[in-house]
């Protein structure tokens, strides 16, 4: 792709040009020329729409299934819902200011850590690509798991003698492994975004249809917190990290990258899409899963269902198939890195060369996840870990720094405040909610059993 300048790239319809200030970004000329866009997958090819309809269905994976428990029952209703609404709103901020970024003079950035290399250098550029991977990876793992458990329970429901969980993970890994081989790029995934958002509305129907049924049954519903007093602390700070995984992604340029110009409005409108009718859903689905169960739903929601026996095999079966689909965008920008560094450019993704690298680097990808999710199944403690330790960076602490140094110099003061605000808020919360997710693991690990049935 050629380089653009603000108006070509679509910065200039309402919204304002970025550029470094004077005096704060040496070498300019020779920074920008690191950063030329090159890439294996498709940039600048997407509707607003396409990428809407991504996220929500993305955003509503079977990884809702597991909410309730995660955010609900550590906080209870009045703190649960407080924090629901209050990262929500800042969740849908920070992401809007980050879509705003993607333009820095006259340069488009597609990939996080090339933003943050640009405005701070290679040590920024490092750090970001190690969170936004562990972030990827850490999320694939936990939708290998997902599925894994919607398979087992699929063959419970047909089955005396259930196979053990790590069985379905080894199925799910390779079923995850040949849609990723297929359909290579995120922009390929459009076929199919028709197909998730069907089985998506499909699964969520069903389980309210259900989870009212059982609600309006469960006379003996108790929503009290359990646990000594530190549990609860600790289980609070999990509870704000999984709260933070269902809102944000920490790939946010990334996808923009797939959008036509201009780039910025696009994919504002797509973030709202999100954060309407996306959030409406997987939130009403951890709320309701709540108030059926209360402080005893469980992990993964379907294990409480009381039926239909069909009803419990559909959930699960369009769950597992829908999730196909959507970790699919959740784990792109590691495909497009290991794409970009290995496949021909000069061909296309298609070519004999390419098809046996790609299988080569696919099969490494899902092979490494498949095996750790195999030998460590703790749902929540992917979700709880991820959120903690990568997302409150990349979500709420980077975009403020590059908005300061971008725009330092002509910010007014409470403009600068509020983002000092963030950056060190943000990362005291970081710091706290990784302690709590350390925490977790470790207790786990000392209790599961690595031989028993799971």
């Amino acid at each position: 792709m050629d380089q653009a300048g603000p108006t070509e790239f679509g910065v200039g319809n309402g919204v304002e040009a970025l550029s470094l200030e004077s005096g704060q970004a040496p070498a300019e000329s020779q920074k920008q020329q690191e950063y030329v866009i090159t890439s294996a997958h498709a940039v600048d090819k997407d509707s607003w729409q396409q990428v809407g309809l991504m996220l929500v269905t993305g955003f509503n994976c079977a990884y809702v299934f597991s909410f309730s428990n995660l955010m609900l029952v550590p906080l209870g209703w009045a703190w649960g819902l407080t924090c629901l609404a209050v990262i929500g709103a800042f969740a849908c901020y920070a992401n809007w200011l980050l879509s705003g970024l993607h333009v820095i003079d006259g340069h488009r950035f597609i990939r996080y850590r090339d933003l943050m290399g640009f405005v701070f250098g290679r040590r920024m550029y490092y750090l970001t690509w190690f969170l936004q991977f562990m972030t990827l990876l850490l999320g694939n793992m936990g939708f290998i798991l997902l599925g894994g458990r919607a398979l087992k329970e699929i063959n419970s429901e047909f089955s005396n003698s259930p196979l053990r969980l790590q069985v379905f993970i080894l199925a799910t890994g390779v079923v995850y492994f040949i849609f990723a081989y297929l359909v290579p790029t995120m922009s390929a995934m459009r076929n199919w975004l028709a197909t998730s958002a069907v089985l998506t509305v499909t699964y969520v129907v069903v389980l309210v249809a259900i989870l009212v049924k059982d609600g309006k049954a469960n006379k003996t519903k108790d929503y009290n917190i359990h646990g000594s007093e530190v549990e609860k602390v600790f289980n609070a700070f999990g509870a704000i990290a999984a709260i933070l995984v269902c809102n944000t992604s920490g790939l946010l340029p990334e996808i923009q990258s797939t959008l036509r110009k201009p780039v910025v409005a696009n994919m504002r409108k797509a973030l709202m899409m999100q954060y309407t009718v996306g959030l409406a859903v997987y939130y009403g689905i951890s709320i309701a899963g709540y108030w059926a169960y209360g402080s005893s739903v469980s992990e993964y929601l379907p294990y409480q269902l009381s039926g239909p026996r069909w009803g419990n095999v559909l959930i699960n079966s369009t769950a597992f198939l829908q999730s196909v689909v959507s970790q699919h965008m959740f784990c792109a920008p590691i495909h497009e890195a290991l794409d970009t560094k290995f496949q021909k450019l000069d061909e296309g993704m298609f070519s004999k060369a390419n098809l046996g690298r790609r299988f080569a680097l696919r099969a490494l990808v899902f092979g490494l996840n498949t095996f750790v999710t195999a030998l460590f199944p703790f749902m929540g403690d992917f979700v709880n870990l991820f959120g903690s330790f990568t997302l409150f960076p990349l979500t709420f602490v980077f975009p403020s720094m590059v908005f300061i140094k971008v725009r330092g110099k002509t910010a007014g003061r409470e403009e600068k405040a509020w983002h000092w605000a963030n950056i060190i808020f943000f990362s005291l919360m970081s710091i706290v909610t990784t302690a709590a997710a350390v925490r977790l693991i470790i207790q786990n690990t000392r209790i599961y059993h690595f031989f028993a049935d799971t």
